[in-house]
């Protein structure tokens, strides 16, 4: 497969197993990217050994705090170093990014994204599953409020679904929406060497949904009070049948109800699909 060169990619990263994974599955997905490796450190970053060798090797709270500052950016820029090695092993052109900050992370990255002009943002999850199906605060902000497409690359992946990570096709949530579009336009560009599968739930909406090449119809499968669990479960069914890399999905519709009913179709593949999870934001094409 070509690769697809000036891919900008914002890479979050936390120096933790998750992140590490995220960028050899991020980097098999999109070969030839250029990456920030961006971490963010709120103090007191250092580890807790760390923070009580300073505590005992400083005379007074304010040098204690001075060197839990020093500290902690050192080890930050530490971290970041060996994500972006970890990069280049990938092949990627990766740069690190280190900066502090006082909470709100998910929305910090989001901007950083903007500073950077990155084309998507990239974070890894924890892959939990029902009570615990949260992504973590930081990637949950992230996909909730960045205005730049995210990848979600849960942890762990199986051996099968690692395996068609160079080559697997794109499976894309189909409902004709104006999210709709933008999610199919945005993998068209990521991805312009990949077969993409369209896949529209037929719900029950009785609006017209446009047609596309090689459309998947697929009958829903569950009551409207498990709306997005039910229509996540199928595109991760076709993901499956299709030997897909990844599924992708609008963030927003074209009503106030669709938006709500994409929205929740969006976390519930972000939670129980088990393979990477590109989130299309409509909000930045409408205001664009």
């Amino acid at each position: 497969m070509d690769e697809t060169p000036g891919t900008r990619v914002l890479l979050c990263y936390d120096g933790s197993l998750p992140a590490g994974a995220a960028i050899e599955v991020a980097a098999r997905l999109l070969p030839g990217a250029h990456a920030w490796v961006t971490l963010l450190w709120t103090p007191p970053f250092a580890s807790d050994a760390l923070r009580r060798r300073l505590w005992h090797g400083t005379r007074g709270l304010d040098d204690f705090v001075a060197a839990i500052e020093r500290e902690g950016d050192a080890e930050a820029r530490r971290l970041a170093a060996m994500g972006v090695a970890l990069a280049g092993t990938y092949g990627w052109r990766a740069e690190p990014l280190v900066r502090r900050t006082y909470g709100g992370e998910g929305l910090q990255l989001g901007e950083i994204a903007e500073e950077v002009d990155a084309d998507l943002m990239v974070v890894g999850s924890r892959g939990l599953s029902g009570a615990q199906a949260v992504l973590g605060s930081v990637s949950d902000m992230v996909v909730h409020y960045a205005l730049r497409p995210v990848l979600v690359v849960p942890h762990p992946l199986l051996q099968a679904e690692r395996d068609v990570l160079d080559v697997g096709r794109v499976v894309v949530g189909w409902d004709g929406s104006p999210a709709a579009r933008t999610t199919w336009d945005t993998v068209a560009r990521l991805f312009p060497d990949r077969h993409v599968v369209p896949v529209h739930v037929e719900d029950g909406d009785k609006h017209a949904v446009p047609t596309l090449p090689g459309l998947v119809e697929v009958p829903f499968a569950g009551g409207h009070a498990q709306h997005g669990r039910a229509v996540a479960a199928a595109l991760a069914r076709q993901a499956r049948t299709h030997q897909a890399a990844l599924i992708a999905v609008g963030s927003q519709g074209h009503s106030a109800l669709r938006e709500i009913l994409l929205g929740s179709v969006a976390m519930a593949t972000l939670h129980h699909a088990y393979r990477p999870v590109l989130v299309v934001p409509h909000r930045r094409a409408a205001a664009g």
